[in-house]
């Protein structure tokens, strides 16, 4: 019976493995289809990326050539001699003659009287372009709407005779600039698209990867255009594996498959059955000591498949630690900052998230020229550690914090130098929802030095995603005008620029944009607005169109500036007051944060409206953190931060705060001139800054909170705060000196009932700042 038992299991087997070949080959070619598509997917986007390169160095050739061009025929002596003798006319007719292909020349006054009469006719690009050129004395290039399509701009400063300075401006076919994207193809998978603004004026391939091409995208030097560029995401393979694996898996079952085939005639006619014995087998096996000390197969495959061998340590002075900062990771690019910076810090993130279960992070960049380098760096980085990046490039911090919670991340990081100088480049991190500041920042860097980093053994997904259209569209569901604002936005040639136009048309304003082309230079000025300097061409480009208001943002549009249509500043604190009086009407007893620099009139003026108000610590992460252990539904910095619980996520965001502001003021039935001057206003100083050693504020600032908690307190009458530097509230106004937590200064305010006692609180600090600060001036 067991000779017939074991001829039944062999023919049995033997007619089973043709089935089991062909389900093999069946995975077998699965697997390798998946292989093959993968590394097309990949080819594809290296041929991309040297058809964007390729496509970038001749537009940069091409711009640089009609610059150089422009500048050759302002030579000419028969033009020279018309702009001497003050004829504009003939000025024009001597270069149109001598510049073949030209196919328009004007010559403005400095005053672009008749293009400001009318600039909607005009042209708001061609009008930017001549502001640029006499902006910064230089010829400009850029692409303008004229003669009833796309042209090529130029623009370039002259004096015309007695009249004065003048703009000479010169219309090109487009075909100038883009003729070097006729010699470039891209993938038929893929996409190229020349950008201004966010405006496509040539595209290439697939048109439906446009939303998630700014991740790739690459400027054009020397003007406001870019190259952007896509391909479709590398779908992962079966089980997720990677193009390799999935072409080694089915190599794998091909050959057990044939392993079947080529077999099935040698399968034994009699399996082999166990032995039968009477006597008891001894177990030579493990003993249950030695079974409990063994780890558990399984686990151990398990720590393999997920991780390899960390890195070694960075030695201390390969990373500076001076770029961990009190509010995000911030250094100058190239000596502090750099791709391979980038990656640690990146797979230091990582590390931290997954420690926390998160898995998936968000990645955006602001407008700075180092931003796609480092960007990829940090991608690297995330992925070494197994995290899953998306990446939705090209966007304001802001709409990086939204992108986290609505693709349901949690866990985010902006690439930018926020309003620093174009040297710099930085990170602002949130992990869990939590913006990481002070020791958790700090905490990087140890784990870099330390060698604490996850090594996952395939690096994490990478994918694009564009979600500006959902912020908009999100912000815009919500708040709509009650009647139309004129409103001149100035991004300062930040990444606000890239949406600020178009968020606050959809909710009802008619825009005239400022500065909104994002370039990485920052070419017209600083992109600070707590700066009153950096305002002032927002305050003549108002008064010049008549607008309501203008509203400006910061290098990475987390934070705002107001100045009224007559052309008044508004401080953020004051504009606090504003947002808190109107979010209490619905939540009436409602918490209301701000920081140690703002009015001292604020207070009040909650309380008056049936709120609570707590003073904070100065620094976006730390009122974040505050917010979320009060419950409070709003908070605000004198820096322009404000923080939107209420109707919004908590975080900082100065596009949607303008939003909120234009709400409000569309509510009222007065100008809105009128409603911001109706606000509780002292007489009061900027923030002012006194530079001192690097490394001393903080000791600086314990010295004089030492001397003012002292017997001989010099304050007399005064209120102590010491929560974050020393400020003394008198009953006709306050004064402030405070350490900054970014760079070595110490920071400043003061604010009185009149000038009087504005003076006489000045003069206190003055007495108690002078001999620590030696001959410093201290600007006040």
């Amino acid at each position: 019976m067991s000779g017939i038992g074991e001829r039944q299991q062999g023919r049995s087997l033997g007619r089973s493995a043709p089935l089991l070949a062909v389900l093999l080959v069946l995975l077998a070619g699965w697997f390798g289809w998946s292989a093959v598509q993968q590394w097309r997917q990949e080819a594809g986007g290296k041929a991309l990326e040297e058809a964007r390169d390729q496509a970038v160095q001749g537009l940069q050739q091409a711009a640089s050539g009609q610059l150089q061009q422009l500048q050759q025929q302002l030579k000419n002596e028969r033009l020279q001699q018309a702009l001497q003798a003050g004829d504009a006319s003939a000025a024009a007719l001597a270069l149109r003659e001598s510049w073949s292909g030209v196919e328009r020349v004007e010559v403005l006054g400095a005053d672009l009287a008749a293009a400001y009469a009318d600039p909607a006719t005009f042209g708001y690009a061609r009008l930017a372009l001549l502001e640029q050129a006499l902006g910064e004395d230089r010829p400009s290039l850029r692409v303008v709407r004229d003669g009833g399509g796309n042209r090529l701009g130029l623009a370039a400063p002259v004096q015309l005779g007695s009249l004065g300075p003048a703009v000479v401006y010169v219309r090109q076919p487009l075909l100038r600039l883009t003729a070097p994207l006729d010699q470039i193809r891209a993938p038929a998978s893929g996409f190229l698209g020349l950008r201004q603004g966010t405006h496509d004026l040539v595209t290439q391939g697939d048109s439906g990867l446009a939303q998630i091409a700014e991740a790739q995208a690459r400027p054009i030097a020397g003007t406001p255009l870019r190259l952007a560029a896509a391909v479709p995401n590398v779908e992962p393979g079966p089980l997720g594996l990677g193009a390799l694996a999935s072409g080694i898996v089915a190599l794998l079952l091909a050959f057990i498959a044939v392993l079947l085939l080529v077999g099935r005639d040698r399968l034994p006619k009699r399996l082999p059955l166990p032995r039968r014995t009477s006597a008891v087998e001894v177990d030579e096996g493990p003993t249950l000591r030695e079974s409990l000390q063994m780890a558990p197969p399984q686990a151990a495959e398990a720590a393999a498949d997920a991780t390899v061998a960390p890195p070694p340590p960075v030695p201390a002075e390969a990373l500076a630690a001076g770029i961990f900062r009190a509010y995000d990771i911030r250094g100058v690019v190239g000596s502090e900052l750099t791709a391979k910076t980038a990656a640690l810090i990146g797979q230091a993130i990582g590390t931290a998230a997954l420690e926390q279960g998160l898995r998936e992070v968000v990645i955006g960049r602001d407008g700075r020229l180092s931003g796609p380098e480092l960007a990829a760096g940090l991608a690297e980085g995330l992925r070494r550690a197994g995290c899953a990046v998306i990446d939705i490039g090209l966007a304001p911090t802001p709409v990086v914090y939204y992108a986290a919670f609505h693709l349901r991340t949690g866990t985010c990081v902006a690439v930018t130098g926020s309003h620093n100088p174009p040297e710099y480049n930085g990170f602002k991190v949130v992990i869990g929802g939590e913006t990481l500041a002070g020791d958790a920042i700090t905490g990087l860097y140890q784990r870099i030095v330390e060698g604490r980093l996850v090594q996952a053994a395939e690096p994490g997904d990478y994918q694009q995603r564009d979600v500006g259209a959902d912020y908009i569209q999100r912000i815009a569901d919500d708040v709509q005008l009650d009647r139309p604002l004129k409103v001149v936005a100035d991004a300062g040639n930040g990444v606000a620029g890239a949406l600020a136009p178009q968020l606050l048309e959809a909710i009802g304003a008619e825009v005239i944009p400022l500065y909104c082309d994002v370039d990485g230079t920052f070419p017209n000025h600083h992109p600070d607005p707590s700066e009153p300097d950096n305002l002032q061409d927002l305050v003549q480009t108002v008064k010049r169109f008549g607008a309501d208001l203008g509203v400006a943002f910061d290098g990475d549009g987390d934070r705002l500036g107001v100045v009224t249509g007559e052309g008044r500043i508004i401080y953020a604190d004051r504009l606090l007051m504003l947002f808190a009086a109107d979010v209490l009407m619905r939540n009436p007893g409602a918490m209301v944060i701000y920081d140690v620099k703002c009015t001292g009139k604020l207070s009040d003026h909650v309380l008056r409206n049936g709120g609570s108000p707590l003073m904070w610590k100065t620094g976006h992460s730390l009122m974040k953190a505050k917010m979320r252990e009060t419950d409070a539904e709003l908070a605000g910095e004198m820096s322009g931060h404000f923080f939107f619980k209420e109707r919004w996520f908590g975080f900082d965001d100065g596009l949607y705060a303008a939003a909120r502001l234009l709400e409000i003021l569309a509510q009222r039935e007065e100008t809105p001139d009128e409603v911001l001057s109706g606000l509780p206003e002292m007489v009061a100083t900027p923030e002012l800054k006194v530079p001192v050693s690097e490394g001393t504020p903080h000791a600086l600032v314990a010295m004089l909170v030492a001397a003012a908690q002292s017997p001989d307190n010099p304050y007399v009458g005064g209120r102590l705060s010491t929560i974050d530097g020393l400020r003394v509230d008198f009953p006709d106004g306050w004064g402030l000196v405070r350490a900054s937590n970014t760079t070595p200064v110490l920071v400043l305010r003061f604010e009185g009932d009149d000038e009087a006692a504005l003076e006489r609180i000045q003069a206190l600090f003055r007495s108690q700042l002078q001999p620590v600060v030696g001959d410093t001036p201290l600007g006040f």
